[in-house]
């Protein structure tokens, strides 16, 4: 336990000296980042501010940001591993198998769940939704009838709209609306901080930025346009959650069958990376790490049982990649020493 301990408050204080600056210098409003271990050993540090419209209070471990595409791996990713566990769905099989809606003739029919989860389903890489507006045809339909940009199976290219199909399939296989299966998830996980919005504003909610110049902030609603159009409620984006329900579920997630047959590297991305199902793996194979569109992380190492899970609102003054990109390269790092 000292060890871990050490660990956990050794790696969010090295974390720290890196997000420090970026909230200093006014590239993101504030932060936390909570490292821990599979055993409950947990070190939260903060910067900065939830963001000027919440006062001059830090954020802490129970401040909710949007996690973006973090949705991906706490809502959906689960969600499938779940119903693969109770035999209600299998990963080859084809899309249409659970959508009889979708022709089987249709381009994306015979996607399988597998290859959403690795992104190499070769549906078309822009979402784009209001294309779709006042057709009356189901979303699921839409998507599938589009022509593929790639033979499926064949090529990573990281896309949303996989995810989205896949939160319609599981609205389906279980009959209810995907937050009412998430929550009862999530309560299961002791998340009790997690939710789809929209979020009632407050000082414990962090604000992301102006849909449309001279809009408001977002704040309390979801920042992805095409989640928005779905209601809030998608299969890659809409969740709402803290460190500290972040930290809840990589505890009980570390040790999982699931994360260990999800780490298996399937798809190539770049040398030293590679896409098991949902997660990318690093480090050979030591490290699996999902980043959201916000400014939102988390890292698990199972062989170690240690974890990082980093919310900010880095978005709020609009989208620079490389803002955030010197911590989470830190974050690999200082997760990856030593497994």
């Amino acid at each position: 336990m000292p060890r871990a301990r050490n660990w956990a408050a050794t790696a969010a204080a090295v974390l720290e000296d890196c997000l420090d600056p970026l909230t200093a210098d006014g590239g993101l409003p504030g932060g936390v980042i909570t490292a821990g271990t599979a055993d409950g050993v947990r070190h939260t540090v903060a910067a900065g501010i939830v963001a000027p419209e919440c006062g001059p209070e830090p954020p802490d471990e129970h401040t909710r940001y949007d996690v973006a595409s973090l949705t991906k791996v706490v809502a959906t990713w689960p969600l499938v591993g779940r119903a693969v566990d109770a035999g209600l769905l299998d990963l080859d099989a084809p899309v249409h198998t659970y959508l009889p809606g979708i022709p089987p003739s249709a381009p994306g029919a015979a996607l399988t769940v597998r290859q959403i989860l690795t992104h190499t389903t070769g549906l078309r890489a822009d979402t784009h939704f209001e294309r779709y507006l006042d057709r009356g045809t189901p979303l699921a339909e839409l998507i599938c009838e589009e022509p593929l940009i790639s033979a499926p199976g064949t090529e990573h290219r990281y896309i949303d709209r996989g995810f989205i199909l896949l939160g319609l399939l599981l609205t389906a296989l279980h009959g209810r609306e995907l937050d009412r299966s998430a929550g009862e998830l999530w309560r299961e996980l002791g998340m009790t901080e997690t939710l789809y919005g929209p979020v009632a504003r407050g000082p414990d909610v962090a604000p992301t930025e102006p849909r449309l110049t001279g809009a408001p902030r977002l704040w309390g609603t979801v920042h992805d346009p095409s989640a928005a159009m779905m209601g809030g409620i998608a299969g890659h984006a809409g969740v709402f959650t803290t460190t500290s329900d972040l930290a809840s579920f990589a505890e009980r997630t570390l040790g999982s069958p699931w994360l260990a047959e999800s780490m298996r590297p399937t798809a190539f991305i770049e040398p030293g990376l590679h896409r098991g199902l949902a997660w990318i793996i690093a480090e050979d194979g030591a490290v699996a790490y999902h980043h959201g569109f916000t400014g939102t992380s988390l890292h698990l190492a199972p062989r170690t049982g240690r974890y990082l899970a980093i919310c900010t609102n880095a978005v709020y003054h609009g989208w620079d990649k490389a803002r955030l990109a010197p911590l989470r390269d830190l974050a690999l790092r200082t997760i990856a020493d030593g497994t």
